[in-house]
């Protein structure tokens, strides 16, 4: 030995909270949400139950952070294909609906976890707020992307076209997670460009299309 020691990096508490999220997600995707006991979330994350106990209050509210964190991230998969964009409205609105409806953001891991927090929903007055404040996040940002669509549409209608735009997204992301395999390549995110831009009355697809074209 030389003598020269490593520095040691004392790890953030952004980092052993999220450690402990993902050995959470984990621990539920595999066995629900009666899986992810203290103890067992400890061992996945290699730390001692007194540390989880330090950053959450219980292990409901691990659980409650974990969805959150897992539906926080599946909008933000979808909108990094935005970052720094100088396209226009039309294709930042196809180049969005588009990433949902394929990996990362279409994954079979986490639509287990969805279907498992979606059935908390119904009996935990906490996880339902989550489920709702992460819906509407993601809805306003698509709602932000429909919005300067060169159409003249109300309030009323702009919401309501973002409500109807959501339920097909969300629809044909179960089934392309569910079942990937009896769709051909590129299917469901064709489809859900045509639909989603018959709502809206624009041509997302061939936006999309275009988007793709490397440029000279």
């Amino acid at each position: 030995m030389n003598g020269i020691r490593r520095p040691y990096r004392r790890e953030t508490e952004d980092v052993r909270r999220e450690a402990l999220i993902s050995a959470a997600l984990d621990l539920i995707a595999v066995g629900g949400i009666k899986a992810a006991t203290v103890r067992a979330i400890a061992e996945k994350a290699g730390v001692t139950s007194g540390l989880i106990r330090h950053y959450f209050a219980s292990k409901e509210d691990l659980v409650r952070e974990s969805y959150h964190w897992m539906m926080q991230r599946m909008t933000a998969d979808s909108a990094d294909v935005l970052k720094d964009s100088e396209c226009d409205s039309i294709t930042d609105l196809a180049v969005f609906v588009a990433a949902t409806l394929v990996p990362p953001v279409v994954d079979a891991a986490r639509l287990g976890l969805w279907a498992g927090f979606m059935h908390e929903v119904q009996h935990d007055p906490l996880i339902r707020q989550v489920h709702i404040q992460t819906y509407l996040c993601y809805r306003d940002v698509l709602q932000s992307l429909i919005g300067p669509l060169p159409r003249a549409v109300s309030a009323e209608q702009l919401r309501a076209d973002a409500i109807a735009c959501n339920g097909v997204i969300d629809g044909l992301w179960m089934e392309a997670c569910a079942v990937p395999e009896i769709f051909a390549p590129g299917e469901i995110q064709r489809i859900g460009l045509t639909s989603v831009g018959a709502i809206l009355g624009v041509d997302l697809l061939s936006a999309h299309e275009k988007s793709q074209r490397p440029t000279s």
